[in-house]
């Protein structure tokens, strides 16, 4: 990362669901930019690859199989998914792995309400994940101002208040912390 600057952003607006045997993060964040600004940095790769933990080999604004391939530092893993639903420039909804990410964005007077739902198996990740699009969305809030800062993702998340905003989320949702998940404890240790 170049931008020694940069400090997470104060704690999300989130809340925690519980579905059958599943649980869904839901993350609320207000951007300062029209729905369809935000849309392209959701489902375009090139802008995906500048923010998010993964890109894509396809643009995602159309339902149908893609290839996700999530970066983390130099080993990339490719991952079949699912657009779901594709409603530009409203709603996104795609499965990564077990996981169903749904993106929901409505026009507001000052630009974009942002509502990430994230659909996990198990409880003790919704923090972890809180913590990791926490860094995410701040990363595509300097790339939509027209600042980018390079991505935060994987275990390089880290140095940059990670653990930190895990726990604080982990306290928020009344979950212990588990700390680092184990294959980024290995990474991170230089295994």
């Amino acid at each position: 990362m170049t931008d020694d600057a940069y400090r997470p952003s104060p704690l999300g607006q989130v809340g925690c669901e519980a579905t059958e045997d599943r649980w869904t993060l839901v993350f609320t964040r207000d951007l300062r930019h029209p729905p369809e600004k935000v849309w392209a940095a959701l489902t375009e790769p090139e802008q995906l690859a500048a923010w998010a933990p993964y890109t894509a080999d396809r643009d995602l604004s159309k339902a149908g199989g893609v290839t996700i391939t999530m970066i983390d530092d130099d080993k990339p893993v490719d991952m079949e998914a699912e657009v779901v639903r594709a409603e530009p420039p409203t709603l996104l909804e795609y499965t990564l792995g077990t996981d169903l990410l749904r993106w929901e964005l409505a026009a507001t007077d000052a630009g974009a309400r942002l509502t990430l739902r994230h659909t996990v198996n198990d409880r003790e990740w919704i923090p972890k994940v809180a913590a990791g699009w926490h860094l995410c969305l701040d990363v595509a809030e300097k790339l939509l101002e027209g600042h980018p800062i390079p991505p935060i993702r994987g275990a390089a998340a880290t140095a940059f208040g990670w653990a930190e905003l895990n726990d604080q989320y982990a306290r928020r949702f009344g979950i212990p912390n588990t700390g680092l998940p184990e294959q980024v404890k290995g990474q991170s240790e230089g295994s």
